[in-house]
């Protein structure tokens, strides 16, 4: 994201990264739209797939924040939850062709 490694991140670089994940969460929706509209089995798989990825995200932040994997104050936990899903968002507008 856009912090430095060295130092923790401020929470002026915790809204940018999370103003960022909105932004390429709404392509992704609008694409994922697009892609259901259509119907068929492209549109189950795609609608089965979505809601996989959300409960596999979900579960697994869960157990990094309890393990303490994603930082020990608030602005390295919501900094450590933003990158965590940026991934699988960056991951699946690249799938969908953007």
């Amino acid at each position: 994201m856009s912090h430095s490694k060295n130092y923790p991140p401020s929470w002026f670089s915790v809204g940018m990264d999370a103003w960022a994940l909105a932004a390429e969460s709404n392509m992704v929706i609008a694409m994922r739209m697009g892609a259901l509209a259509f119907g068929g089995p492209s549109a189950v798989k795609e609608a089965e797939r979505m809601v996989s990825e959300k409960l596999s995200a979900s579960l697994a932040l869960g157990a990094d924040l309890v393990s303490g994997k994603l930082g020990s104050s608030p602005e390295q936990i919501m900094s450590s939850s933003i990158a965590h899903y940026s991934q699988a968002v960056t991951a699946n507008r690249k799938r969908l062709g953007w």
